[in-house]
């Protein structure tokens, strides 16, 4: 039995990093993109609808994405690892009160996620792709 490694994606019935971020966009441009949700998610947090909750869950997948991408890109001190879960538990948050937009197979309250989000992450980005990458 592997022990589950939040960094690898090792021992979780997730993908792993390569195959999670195989269509992924290159670094610089997912963050103008990011970048560019943020300025969007802003900017509709005033007035929430169906229509804002779709825009905010793409932004916190591809922020949480981007920044697993980063740390595990990162082959410094540990902060990059540690901005990666946090963002990663943000995603989990808001899929548990929206739990209409988890398009993997478990949810973000899975005792498989309990070590860590960061497969959780790759586990919806993969599946956001496999979609088609709706919303962008």
């Amino acid at each position: 039995m592997t022990v589950p490694d939040p960094i690898t994606g090792e021992g979780f019935d997730a993908p792993l990093p390569d195959a999670a971020y195989a269509a992924a966009p290159g670094l610089h441009r997912e963050m103008r993109e990011v970048i560019a949700l943020a300025a969007q998610y802003d900017a509709r947090r005033s007035e929430p609808t169906a229509s804002t909750h779709a825009a905010q869950r793409l932004y916190w997948l591809r922020r949480a994405a981007l920044l697993d991408r980063l740390a595990l890109d990162d082959g410094g001190d540990g902060h990059a690892h540690q901005a990666a879960a946090q963002s990663a538990q943000m995603l989990a948050r808001f899929d548990a009160g929206h739990p209409e937009m988890v398009a993997g197979y478990y949810g973000p309250g899975s005792p498989q996620w309990f070590l860590s989000h960061r497969p959780y992450v790759r586990q919806e980005y993969a599946a956001w792709t496999a979609a088609g990458c709706p919303g962008t």
